[in-house]
């Protein structure tokens, strides 16, 4: 779990970076689930572009993939939903824990 510092300077982190994912009209397929997965493990802070042919809300999407893959909401921004997992087998962490 994440504080709302820590969630905070995640925002500030990713706001600037583009989306490493889309999930389309098959939403979240294994094969998503898994591209998803990958991207969190070797980046730890992903953005999702949820596009406007997938049938399920942006909110839906990020909750099934919080619970599916055990990671923390940052936020969902209109179609965009952003992730964090932290990775403690990376020598180098996308946040600091020093507030």
């Amino acid at each position: 779990m994440i504080t709302s510092k820590e969630r905070a300077e995640l925002k500030k982190i990713i706001s600037s970076q583009p989306s490493v994912y889309q999930v389309g009209k098959d939403c979240l397929s294994p094969a998503n689930i898994e591209g998803i997965k990958d991207c969190l493990i070797s980046r730890e802070l992903i953005k999702i572009n949820i596009l406007q042919n997938c049938d399920e809300a942006a909110r839906v999407v990020a909750d099934k993939l919080a619970l599916e893959l055990d990671c923390d909401i940052v936020g969902v921004i209109g179609r965009k939903v952003i992730l964090y997992k932290f990775n403690p087998k990376k020598e180098k962490h996308v946040l600091v824990k020093n507030f």
